[in-house]
């Protein structure tokens, strides 16, 4: 992992506008004229990119914020239940 690269657990985060700019990087490359070879390489390689960062215990950066948030609200939860558990304690 790169210096500044964010991680969580053993999850590594990879934002899903990256693939899209190495796939059109890739189809850029291609000679002109061929849209639809651009447009088969174009899904070819989103789709062997993505089946290899699942393999790599990747996640997005939209499911990572989604699991802070969840993870978020599950602490304020917790931390209301331990107030009230703590009040009847002291009744």
């Amino acid at each position: 992992m790169t210096a500044g690269t964010p991680k969580f657990g053993v999850f590594k985060l990879i934002e899903l506008r990256k693939i899209e700019e190495i796939v059109e990087g890739i189809a850029k490359v291609l000679p002109a004229g061929t849209e639809q070879v651009r447009a088969e390489v174009r899904d070819s390689v989103r789709v062997v990119l993505e089946s290899s960062f699942a393999r790599m215990n990747l996640v997005t950066r939209e499911e990572f914020d989604a699991q802070s948030a969840l993870l978020r609200r599950t602490r304020e939860k917790l931390d209301e239940l331990e107030a009230i558990v703590a009040a009847l304690e002291a009744e």
